[in-house]
């Protein structure tokens, strides 16, 4: 199971928001959105992590709800993020969310990939 920070759910919750408000501005439906959090290959350590706001889950996703949010994996990407803690940083050096994945043997120096 991937685990998400208060302070990352706060921040998703602020961007789902911050998106709805634009589509009701255009006349459009707030849209109900999940956080997926993910795996590709690629990235110079070899895979490296997804996070997207999605209006779609599949049956086959694994789905939590943390802190308010919905949080899905699909399973191949769950083989690789099983116990990964998702957070938000907000430094003075960078902001963004941080992976914090048990399963990586090695990852680069961004934090943005990693390989097992």
């Amino acid at each position: 199971m991937i685990n998400v920070t208060e302070l990352c759910a706060k921040e998703v919750k602020n961007i789902i928001a911050q998106q709805n408000e634009a589509a009701v501005k255009n006349g459009d439906e707030p849209k109900q959105l999940y956080l997926r959090v993910g795996v590709k290959g690629g990235g110079c350590s070899g895979f490296s992590y997804s996070l997207d706001l999605t209006e779609t889950k599949t049956d086959d996703d694994e789905v939590s709800v943390q802190h308010g949010i919905e949080v899905i994996c699909d399973p191949k990407s769950n083989l690789y993020l099983d116990g990964t803690k998702v957070d938000f940083k907000d430094e003075v050096m960078g902001r963004g969310f941080v992976f914090e994945n048990p399963n990586a043997t090695s990852s680069c120096g961004c934090g943005s990939s990693f390989s097992v």
